[in-house]
């Protein structure tokens, strides 16, 4: 069953980021993940979030082929661009 993650970023490092945006397409197909919409245009419709910088949705044909991207030691270097962009947030849904 198709399963979604939410994450979120609070950017501290552009170059990081840029650098990991180049990768994660690839990274994310390794186990069948897609982003499904991202952005930085964010607006609060009701409460008071803390608002990140970015948020991405991403889809993947299951939540065991989410775990393992997160856990793919072989993409280890491609998530440390990510979390060397600042701080980053994943919820799987």
């Amino acid at each position: 069953m198709t399963t979604h993650a939410v994450v979120m970023l609070r950017v501290t490092n552009p170059e990081s980021l840029n650098a990991y945006r180049e990768k994660a397409a690839e990274a994310l197909a390794h186990h069948g993940g897609q982003v499904v919409q991202a952005s930085p245009d964010l607006k609060v419709l009701e409460g008071k979030p803390v608002v990140p910088d970015a948020i991405a949705v991403v889809s993947f044909p299951d939540r065991a082929a989410a775990e393992a991207w997160i856990a793919d030691p072989e993409l280890a270097n491609v998530h440390a661009l990510r979390r060397g962009a600042g701080s980053s947030e994943i919820i799987l849904l």
